[in-house]
């Protein structure tokens, strides 16, 4: 049955109308604003560690505290090279009681470094590492009924708190995110929870309806908005990702001298343009390239809108020119 007793009254019966006339669908805006949209996401890397020393062992991977999670919450992190660049971030979910695993869930495109650092790395260690990119499926459930959909009202706020739970009768974990409720799944069982959401009143979006949202809220993406090149200070990611009290990790020393004795050369930035552009674009000042266009989306709130990594010089407020004739973007601090 429907669990929309969180739903504003309006939406939900505007998505019961459309159960019974498909032609009727709500525009991905009031979904996401008002309802709840349903993202699959299963093409995303999934891997799992087990072991009494995971959490130690992971601790010296990656640039979160991840000894300081308690079984049901987690973090944001990045993994680095030697030299404090970025191979990609994840998200780190610990379980707790009965699977006692550390889940890691990261962009398809860092996948295959993030195994191959940590399979080097566990000699020494009582860990084990399990991939679970084909194993699992992973389901986005993004708006403000996103709770009331999973059933998942009781879950704490804080994002990354995860929980097992049952949907259609399958064994899943249910995992707050700062847009609503991610859902993961045995690979084999997608269709049929996918199905009761659906049942329960989410409505399936696009991946680029979802964007939207990301860039509003600043967030950027790794092999989209960031690269091997970016160090996590000017990716906007310090406050998110990285611990400055925690031990050592890889790459470690870089990120800690440029927090508190420099200054990076870029910065992630928000841009309001004056017409769409493609991702790509130049962005110029006194005839010098100063950044590039990353995540350009059209926002109903802001109008054209856009990610990039500007260099230093830019300031907010600054009118920059771009590659594309007679197009300019304003630089705004994030989110927008």
């Amino acid at each position: 049955m429907p669990r929309w007793d969180n739903f504003p009254a309006a939406y939900a019966l505007f998505v019961a109308s459309t159960q019974a006339d498909h032609s009727r669908t709500p525009p991905p805006d009031t979904v996401l604003s008002q309802g709840c949209g349903l993202v699959d996401r299963s093409g995303r890397g999934r891997l799992a560690l087990t072991g009494t020393e995971a959490r130690t062992f992971l601790n010296g991977q990656v640039s979160n505290d991840i000894e300081a999670l308690e079984p049901g919450s987690g973090c944001f992190a990045t993994f680095l090279t030697p030299k404090g660049k970025m191979l990609g971030d994840l998200r780190v979910l610990v379980t707790g009681p009965p699977q006692d695993e550390v889940l890691l869930d990261t962009e398809r495109v860092a996948l295959q470094a993030l195994f191959d650092l940590l399979r080097r790395a566990t000699i020494g260690f009582d860990v084990e590492l399990h991939k679970r990119t084909l194993q699992t499926a992973e389901l986005a459930l993004v708006g403000p009924g996103a709770r009331a959909v999973a059933g998942a009202d009781d879950l704490p706020a804080e994002e990354y708190a995860n929980r097992p739970a049952t949907i259609a009768g399958s064994d899943v974990r249910v995992v707050a995110t700062d847009m609503g409720v991610d859902v993961l799944c045995a690979a084999e069982e997608l269709e049929g929870v996918s199905a009761a959401l659906i049942s329960a009143g989410a409505v399936p979006v696009s991946e680029a309806d979802v964007d939207v949202l990301r860039v509003e809220r600043g967030r950027p993406r790794f092999g989209v908005d960031l690269d091997e090149t970016v160090i996590p200070q000017e990716g906007g990611l310090n406050a998110r990702a990285v611990s400055f009290t925690k031990g050592c990790y890889v790459g470690q020393e870089t990120v800690a001298r440029l927090h508190w004795r420099g200054k990076p050369n870029r910065h992630l930035r928000g841009l309001r343009l004056s017409a769409p552009v493609p991702a790509g674009t130049g962005l110029l000042a006194a005839d010098k390239t100063v950044g590039t266009v990353t995540s350009p989306v059209h926002s109903p709130r802001h109008g054209d809108i856009a990610l990039a990594l500007v260099r230093r010089e830019v300031e907010p407020g600054d009118t920059v020119g771009t590659t594309v004739d007679g197009v300019t973007a304003t630089v705004v601090d994030l989110p927008f």
